[in-house]
């Protein structure tokens, strides 16, 4: 209710798409700041960091060190060319350099890519509400949207980015509460830090240099920066929200106070896993996505548990809200206004309102299609699907630093470039499976690739294809 409260209350200054798509452009930092957090804090964050510090050590955290470092090369080098002139997107800028066909290519690999991943979200999501109120999980999928899908509506990105404040509050509480209980059932903090202190579990760095351990220092620094730099500098989802904020200088801060508050945030729910493993909550039977959920159902309080699900909860609901906002933004802008030619405000402000709902009902639509497909399967099926959201990630990164540092490079190579990589990733992320073919069974090593190093391969290989193909034929640019 407080959610759907929001979005009522922000929808009163709303007149034009720059006030639904960009809040205005006057939210405060730390609003954004915040939200940045939510945002890219699935539900199934929050279930798994547990699971994988249960499991393992604390040696992901190399990841958000590396995202940290990412998000200062995005402040220092991308953001200040989004604050040059009016941009809506993110995709925006690319369009003076490279053309309109350009911007509309990169907008619709963002979209393909965001909904597939958010689908995703939504359906793993609606899982843990199923578990509590005993609905099914469609029904959970239905709640879930609906209710995200109102306040999205009508209340825009001003009233995502507040009601993700409000979500990030209360998952983080439900946190700090399940490592309080869990300390307590492993016999105090100390007994509880002595035990996984003697196992190695508080571990922070793995110096092994290999492609193929998950995370290691060089892995979790360069892949995690590059990802970082990717997401937080070339993905509307989050470019959106700075582009938000009252001046680039709000917006730097936000982006960098974010870094900072993601590594807080993966520390707690890594020690909840640990907590939990010292209390002896963790058997090696039990999958490690399991893990949390379990202890929430059977050892934390009942109002306390409440509370968890309902950090859950808000945290796949700010995940599908920014989702069905930044879709909702790019075809508007990019796609729509940019063929049509039509720009009045008032008028993009009705359509963008219509495409909003479309994604909402879309978005519900595919988390519902994702559950009847994982019925029955393993879910290793719907971490694959998740892959798929990080394909582009590499392509775009790769089509900013061509834009920015190779004056050679034109339209028609960023599109080569990018197709090339997306094929080439899929191939990458699915090599695995592929392998089990007998035919493709020389696809094993390439299936052993650790995620980190995704976005550096893919990164990697837009900027030698689009190389190449700028050196081959005229340079006119594609329009």
């Amino acid at each position: 209710m407080l959610t759907l409260g929001v979005g009522l209350w922000v929808t009163r200054s709303q007149r034009t798409a720059g006030d639904y798509f960009l809040g205005a452009r006057n939210l405060p930092a730390w609003a954004v700041l915040l939200s940045v957090v939510a945002t890219e804090t699935s539900a199934l964050t929050v279930i798994s960091i547990p699971g994988v510090g249960a499991r393992g050590d604390l040696t992901f955290l190399q990841l958000p060190f590396g995202y940290l470092i990412g998000r200062l090369f995005v402040a220092r080098w991308l953001l200040p060319g989004y604050f040059k002139g009016n941009q809506e997107t993110a995709y925006a800028r690319l369009e003076t350099r490279f053309g309109p066909i350009t911007r509309r290519w990169l907008s619709t690999c963002f979209l393909v890519t965001r909904f597939m991943g958010d689908a995703v979200r939504v359906f793993a999501g609606s899982i843990p509400l199923a578990l509590v109120t005993g609905w099914s999980v469609p029904g959970a999928i239905l709640a879930m949207g609906i209710v995200t899908l109102i306040y999205t509506y009508l209340g825009g990105l001003k009233a995502v980015v507040w009601a993700d404040v409000i979500q990030l509050c209360v998952y983080v509480a439900g946190g700090l509460g399940a490592l309080i209980i869990a300390m307590k059932l492993a016999g105090g903090p100390g007994a509880a830090l002595a035990l996984a202190a003697q196992a190695g579990k508080l571990r922070i760095i793995n110096p092994a240099i290999s492609f193929t351990v998950t995370y290691t220092l060089l892995g979790g620094l360069l892949g995690g920066a590059l990802l970082s730099a990717a997401s937080h500098g070339t993905d509307h989802l989050i470019v959106q929200r700075l582009l938000a904020t009252r001046s680039l200088r709000d917006a730097q801060h936000a982006l960098i106070g974010s870094g900072v508050l993601v590594i807080l945030q993966f520390a707690l729910f890594l020690m909840v896993g640990v907590a939990i493993w010292a209390a002896g909550l963790a058997p090696a039977s039990l999958p490690g996505d399991q893990v949390f959920p379990r202890f929430i159902v059977e050892h934390l309080p009942v109002g306390l548990a409440g509370l968890v699900i309902a950090g859950i909860l808000a945290a796949a609901m700010s995940a599908h809200s920014s989702a069905i906002n930044a879709m909702a933004s790019s075809l508007t802008h990019d796609l729509y206004a940019n063929i049509t030619g039509r720009r009045d405000p008032a008028h993009l402000l009705r359509v963008g309102r219509l495409f909003s709902a479309l994604w909402g009902i879309g978005l519900v639509a595919g988390a519902l299609g994702f559950h009847a497909y994982a019925t029955g399967t393993d879910t290793p099926v719907v971490v694959l699907a998740l892959s798929i959201a990080s394909v582009t990630y590499g392509a775009l990164l790769g089509t900013y630093i061509l834009a920015g540092r190779w004056r050679r490079a034109r339209g028609r190579d960023i599109i080569t470039a990018t197709v090339a990589t997306i094929a080439v990733m899929l191939v990458v992320v699915f090599a695995a499976r592929l392998a089990t073919l007998p035919s493709l069974s020389w696809l094993a090593p390439v299936g052993r690739l650790a995620w980190p190093w995704y976005v550096p391969l893919g990164t990697a290989l837009t900027l030698g294809v689009g190389m190449s193909s700028s050196l081959l034929g005229p340079r006119e640019a594609l329009s």
